[in-house]
């Protein structure tokens, strides 16, 4: 009896189990035919009509490459996919993914941030450039060289230096024309002007000189910076002169009445340099903050702020002739775009060291030089450096004295002026005799370009 008991319980549990098998079963077969009439019922909402599907396809047959093997079209879907032609980023460096690269579909076009850069665009072959050499070495300061300008004509050129002077050269020979004193602590910068026999001075007794070229003398000061001055400029077009100082402020005067026009705030830290843009018109400061500003000059106002840089910012220059400039800090170059100051690109390999000042020819040569002494030569449209060098001391100077305050190149473009930490202004030029077969220059590695952007 026990055993038949047991028998029939053995028994009765498995069926009930199937019974169960069996009803989540079908559920399951109800479930999937549901899908399945959904997906079809809705068909039209994910796939394209039958009219526009065609045309694409018609399209994709007239401008595809013909591939013979399997083989090809994946190594042309790669290059596709790795790099984008320059035409599909967009102004502010993002680039443009379609789903097909030959289908001009505005539908298929998508915008996608690019985060790395340097892992897709590999810039075409840089221009060549002669190697620089150096051409002439000047003493006559008694202190580092902080600042130099070349008048319009190109005959001569002005140096500003710690020993408080300004010295005047003859451009052609190297000989001294004149000293100019007036100012009690070091000369920061001098600027000259292209419409006025007038030349600009600033320094660390906190004010800022107007030259009369004719007369040899100062004829005018202006008074209203807290500290020293540290840079100024002479506006192409307006009677303004704009200066920088080390209580944070950029200063727009009027040039004739040495009255104060604006007084710009905004830095946090000492001004380093200060240009103008003569288009829009705009003033480009840079600064220890580590900040690039652009000034609106008529509304006196900031237009905008570039935080790129990591690093105190103590070189700048505008191109000559293109709508963009260049900084410099130790931790890399960057090139900009007016007038919104878009970024271009860094500029590589980069310049070790703490870069003191920035240069730019017309001949798309851009020069660097660096507290250490390094001096560094770029193309501009590339960012690719093509030679690197170290300048040479004067004798009887210390080896730790190997340093570059300031540089400018002459009106031509063909000759560089540096000035240096010992006490010696130099004078460089392209090598005449260079070819690119016997002076090849840097060589160009588009690894290098990782860090491009």
């Amino acid at each position: 009896m026990f055993l038949g008991s047991l028998l029939t319980i053995s028994h009765r549990k498995p069926l009930m189990c199937y019974e169960k098998e069996l009803h989540n079963c079908s559920k399951i077969q109800n479930h999937h035919y549901l899908m399945i009439k959904n997906r079809k019922e809705y068909k039209h909402t994910y796939e394209l009509p039958a009219y526009l599907q065609e045309k694409i396809n018609s399209k994709t047959k007239k401008t595809a490459p013909k591939l013979e093997t399997e083989e090809e079209a994946e190594d042309q879907l790669i290059i596709r996919t790795q790099q984008p032609s320059p035409a599909d980023l967009d102004t502010n460096g993002n680039q443009l993914v379609l789903h097909d690269p030959k289908i001009e579909h505005n539908a298929s076009r998508a915008l996608v941030q690019r985060q790395q850069h340097q892992q897709f665009y590999i810039p075409e072959k840089p221009e060549w450039h002669a190697p620089w050499k150096l051409m002439r070495v000047i003493g006559g300061h008694k202190g580092w060289v902080r600042s130099l300008a070349v008048e319009p004509e190109n005959k001569w050129f002005a140096s500003g230096s710690n020993d408080n002077t300004i010295k005047v050269w003859d451009l052609a020979s190297g000989q001294l024309k004149l000293t100019l004193t007036g100012h009690v602590m070091t000369v920061r910068d001098i600027a000259i002007s292209d419409r006025h026999p007038y030349m600009f001075s600033c320094g660390e007794d906190k004010t800022v000189k107007c030259w009369d070229l004719e007369r040899n003398r100062v004829i005018r000061d202006y008074y209203g910076h807290l500290s020293g001055v540290y840079s100024l400029d002479v506006h192409p077009t307006l009677d303004v002169v704009v200066t920088g100082s080390r209580d944070s402020t950029v200063r727009v005067w009027d040039m004739r009445t040495s009255t104060g026009i604006f007084t710009l705030s905004g830095h946090t830290q000492p001004l380093t340099k200060v240009k103008c843009q003569a288009t829009d018109p705009q003033i480009i400061s840079t600064s220890n903050d580590k900040t690039i500003r652009l000034w609106d000059l008529a509304a006196g106002k900031t237009q905008t702020v570039l935080t790129h840089h990591k690093k105190p910012i103590r070189g700048l220059a505008l191109h000559p002739t293109q709508y963009a400039f260049a900084t410099a800090s130790p931790d890399n170059i960057k090139q900009w775009k007016f007038p919104e100051g878009s970024f271009m690109h860094n500029f590589m390999p980069r310049h070790e060291g703490i870069i003191n000042t920035l240069s730019i020819n017309q001949d798309n040569v851009m020069f660097s030089g660096g507290n250490n002494g390094s001096l560094a030569f770029f193309d501009w449209n590339s960012g690719h450096k093509f030679q690197e060098l170290q300048t040479t001391t004067m004798p009887g100077s210390l080896e730790s004295e190997a340093g570059i305050f300031s540089s400018t190149f002459d009106k031509t473009g063909m000759r560089l002026i540096t000035g240096e930490a010992d006490k010696s202004i130099k004078i460089w030029r392209e090598n005449p005799d260079a070819t690119p077969e016997s002076d090849p220059g840097i060589p160009f590695d588009p690894e290098q370009f990782r860090d491009r952007y």
